[in-house]
């Protein structure tokens, strides 16, 4: 068995994917040969051994592929036994890799696609590790929030959306602080000033990432303003990532839950 296959089996076994039996028979079985650490098709190179490497496989962003690019790179994934996921998929590219995939789970808000393997009747479906709550000021920053939702979600972490609780009517946050509680990371979507993030800073006592969005008027510049204000957040417990990028903020507060869900079973 090679190193990278090796080190895939107890990546997983780590991260609680992975059941104790089942990693030492797949320690057992071995391989005959290396498997290959990328594969290179007519539109891609796969990186096969980032979930090795940094605890997750690659991400198709969509833009500008062909659909049989996306299609692919799930196909060589899956042969691997990894999570795939697709961002910023439309519509048209959704429907060809279902039509070739009809497994594939495709969320039209959130602009994304998941497919994962067939698991081991045995083991079925893993548990979540951890918990994040996505909360949005407004109902316009839902794309951006389904978007972190479901990479929190293909990361294997259990994941709740809160819509609509801006600064405009504060007393909407005050209702639903008690679905915050436990959290191990908090995402807070927001666009015109951007001033959510600071105040649900304010009311909990675990890492907040804050996520600008391009929703607003003129003089919003496409979420700049909202991110120049998260960036000055007085709140000690925010930190902030690029326009739009809901899928970075699930990413960062997946990787936080999943080692908060470790300390604990520890």
């Amino acid at each position: 068995m090679d190193a990278i296959t090796v080190a895939s089996v107890l990546t997983g076994l780590q991260r609680g994917d992975l059941p104790l039996d089942a990693a030492v028979r797949a320690l057992l079985a071995g391989r005959p040969q290396a498997l290959p650490n990328s594969e290179e098709t007519d539109e891609a190179h796969i990186d096969l051994a980032r979930q090795a490497r940094c605890g997750f496989p690659e991400v198709v962003y969509s833009p500008g592929k062909p659909t049989e690019a996306i299609v692919q790179v799930f196909e060589s994934q899956l042969a691997r036994g990894q999570e795939c996921f697709a961002t910023r998929i439309s519509t048209e590219q959704a429907e060809g890799v279902q039509r070739r995939l009809p497994a594939a789970r495709h969320n039209a808000v959130a602009r994304t696609m998941r497919l994962s393997p067939e698991r081991d009747p045995a083991t079925g479906e893993q548990t979540p590790a951890g918990r994040v709550v996505v909360v949005t000021a407004g109902t316009s920053d839902r794309p951006i929030a389904e978007e972190a939702l479901e990479t929190v979600r293909w990361m294997g972490v259990s994941a709740e959306l809160i819509v609509d609780v801006g600064v405009a009517g504060p007393h909407r946050l005050l209702e639903k602080l008690p679905r915050l509680a436990g959290a191990d990371a908090v995402i807070v979507v927001a666009g015109m000033e951007g001033a959510l993030p600071s105040v649900v800073g304010g009311w909990v006592d675990v890492p907040i990432v804050a996520v600008p969005t391009s929703v607003g008027y003129g003089a919003s510049f496409g979420g700049v303003t909202a991110l120049l204000g998260m960036l000055n957040s007085c709140a000690s417990n925010v930190t902030v990532v690029n326009i739009d990028a809901g899928f970075k903020a699930g990413y960062v507060c997946g990787m936080i839950a999943r080692r908060c869900a470790a300390a604990r079973a520890q």
